[in-house]
């Protein structure tokens, strides 16, 4: 007897930014669930970029999907948008992001593609695909933008507060008009699901963040070279305002013997001025596990931003006990004394901090739990699992 052989499903993927390398948190997600998803599905793959992606990164996802198409956004077209947008009621980040020759293309690759399902990661792709209905439509909120964009506005100075103000009802709105357009929705954390106007939110599917096998099975034994650490990709606002909070507002208050160490992409211009005696500065490293491994203590004193930190998820996947704020573990959701620490100013962070590095007994005991919780409830493998059956089901709900 011959057997057939069984033909996946084809699921197109659109993303705002090429998946690799994995500096960013967008595409930390989005390349993790490719790999699970392509055991499942046939996978077209759409990117957007800022800049020519090389070989060496489209071979890192060659091997999981069966077509890559990307598309470098142009300049010209990105003012050219953003400047008609002040005419509009859409958020500037979806103007940014769109373009009407690259979506000619989008719509001729999905005529050939034929799509089973389309998931679209960010409201900054939706514009692409918000009008096809021949097949189901999955969005990837990720984060509520409209409260990311919200918390950040005390912190602009006159002019940009106008632009944020503005932006934040745009993306408020679009993130609730969006919603009619597409099947099955999914975030990050309840937190922000929450933060998503739409009578319907309750029905956003919870799909976390998680962690790799590299993390969770990692038996490198660096020595402690430094006391604290601090990770992330150090253009974005939010991590900017960590590490200045960290070495400005809590390194002074403890122990001139204690040093930081900040490690991670890009940094800010204003980051690059805090390296010092005490404060040493990596920039990109190639496994930024290494970095973790050489520290004892991740402090996150994360107070703008919005959705679920990779770098918590990391340092404790990797057992380096961890202190943040209350608004980054509800996200999270671990319980404070147990598997975290959390502190909401300078001198609760530089408290908590002293108590880690003095009590070995609450230092292993953060260890083991914080470990556990990631095992238990952050496995990549495992989250995919249940997005893999929510887009399939998102059928169910196209014949409704």
């Amino acid at each position: 007897m011959i057997l057939s052989k069984v033909v996946k499903p084809t699921l197109l993927i659109l993303l705002s930014r090429f998946p690799y390398p994995l500096e960013k948190g967008d595409k930390l997600r989005a390349y993790h669930q490719i790999v699970d998803l392509s055991s499942k599905f046939k996978i077209v793959l759409v990117c957007l970029t800022d800049y020519k992606i090389n070989d060496y990164d489209k071979n890192a996802l060659r091997p999981f999907c069966y077509e890559i198409y990307v598309f470098k956004l142009n300049k010209l077209y990105q003012f050219l948008n953003l400047s008609f947008c002040l005419l509009t009621d859409k958020p500037f980040q979806t103007a940014y992001f769109w373009q009407f020759h690259i979506h000619k293309q989008i719509k001729k690759i999905i005529q050939i593609s034929k799509p089973d399902y389309i998931y679209s990661q960010l409201i900054r792709t939706t514009e692409y695909v918000k009008d096809y209905h021949a097949c189901p439509k999955i969005l990837d909120y990720m984060d509520a933008f409209s409260k990311g964009i919200e918390r950040r506005i005390q912190e602009q100075n006159w002019f940009k507060k106008i632009f944020f103000k503005q932006e934040f009802i745009r993306l408020k709105n679009y993130e609730r008009y969006i919603y009619e357009y597409f099947e099955e929705h999914i975030i990050i954390s309840e937190q922000d699901r929450n933060f998503i106007l739409h009578k319907k939110s309750d029905e956003i599917s919870i799909i976390k963040n998680g962690v790799s096998k590299h993390f969770l099975e990692n038996n490198k034994n660096l020595n402690k070279t430094h006391d604290l650490i601090f990770t992330g990709n150090l253009s974005y606002p939010p991590n900017v305002a960590a590490s200045l909070y960290l070495v400005n507002k809590i390194l002074p208050l403890l122990n001139n013997k204690i040093n930081l160490l900040i490690s991670g992409v890009n940094p800010h211009p204003s980051i690059n001025k805090l390296a010092s005696s005490k404060v040493e500065l990596t920039g990109w490293v190639d496994d930024i596990s290494d970095s973790y491994l050489r520290s004892k203590v991740f402090v996150a004193p994360m107070f703008i931003g919005t959705g679920l930190q990779n770098k918590l998820l990391e340092a404790m996947a990797l057992g380096i006990p961890c202190i943040t704020t209350t608004m980054a573990n509800k996200a999270l959701g671990a319980i404070p004394e147990e598997s975290i620490l959390i502190a909401d100013n300078e001198f609760e962070f530089k408290s908590q901090i002293e108590r880690l590095l003095e009590d070995a007994i609450l230092y292993n005991k953060l260890k083991e739990n914080a470990y556990k919780l990631v095992t238990n409830n952050f496995t990549w493998h495992s989250i995919n699992e249940h997005l893999a059956e929510l887009i399939v089901n998102s059928k169910n709900k196209m014949l409704v």
